[in-house]
């Protein structure tokens, strides 16, 4: 009778170990999208002057969707109007700001870095100060993935 019930407790562990693992193997198949997601890294946002009407927002996205996507948008709580936007050099080394034109491919698994002196959420028409510590809500619209709410703190020191 013990032998029995310590087979039947042997038995019924290897299935359950056997249960997990066919879940654990589903859920990381590339084919599960149904935790399909960006993972937003160190966002921050910023005006440069406690009077400006523009401020630039900034972080690392991490595809973790299993499949490319493309940012193609972005959209704000906030008053005005928020743009995917970047520098670049002109041919006399003055660097300019500009959109970016059909938006930012970033493939399965990579990273996309939004920073000072390149790509960033451009803010504009603001119409009242950003205060240290703010919560903006922020909308990223992306082409397979769709809406992805954020949200981005106003760090005024960095």
């Amino acid at each position: 009778m013990r032998n029995r019930k310590a087979t039947l407790s042997i038995v019924v562990l290897f299935a359950l170990v056997a249960v997990v693992m066919a879940v654990v193997s589903v859920k990381l198949s590339p084919l599960d999208q149904s935790d399909a997601a960006f993972a937003v890294e160190e966002p921050y946002l910023r005006s440069s002057m406690s009077t400006s009407t523009t401020a630039a927002a900034f972080m690392v996205l991490r595809n973790i969707t299993g499949t490319d996507d493309r940012l193609v948008g972005v959209s704000s709580a906030l008053p005005g109007r928020v743009e995917l936007h970047t520098h670049s050099q002109d041919v006399n080394g003055v660097m300019r700001m500009r959109a970016i034109e059909g938006g930012i491919s970033i493939p399965d698994e990579a990273v996309h870095a939004f920073e000072r002196g390149g790509d960033h959420l451009m803010f504009t028409g603001l119409q009242e100060p950003l205060t240290q510590g703010q919560l903006v809500p922020v909308t990223l619209v992306f082409e397979r993935v769709g809406e992805v709410e954020i949200i981005i703190p106003v760090d005024l020191n960095r």
